[in-house]
């Protein structure tokens, strides 16, 4: 399994657990709209998953470092997080 694909499913997990999504990201692919297409996820919610995120991956977001792109698609908040791993 790739680094990525790794990230992508620990991304995945944390979004399963946080939001209580009931099993439905298991069908979940890159392209899978997040934000607006995700009931559970409103504004309030993202907060608890940027703070899942921080503390299961071990990284800091700043107010400056996301944005709603940042959660338009499973694979750009794939991305955000491999690229907060980056040392």
């Amino acid at each position: 399994m790739s680094p990525s694909q790794t990230t992508r499913q620990s991304v995945l997990k944390v979004l399963e657990d946080t939001l209580g999504l009931g099993g439905r990201t298991a069908t979940f692919t890159d392209t899978t709209p997040l934000l607006g297409a995700v009931p559970e996820l409103d504004s309030m919610a993202v907060v608890g998953v940027i703070a899942a995120l921080e503390e299961y991956f071990g990284f800091y977001v700043g107010d400056d470092d996301i944005s709603g792109a940042t959660f338009e698609t499973v694979g750009t908040l794939t991305a955000f997080v491999a690229g907060k791993l980056v040392p």
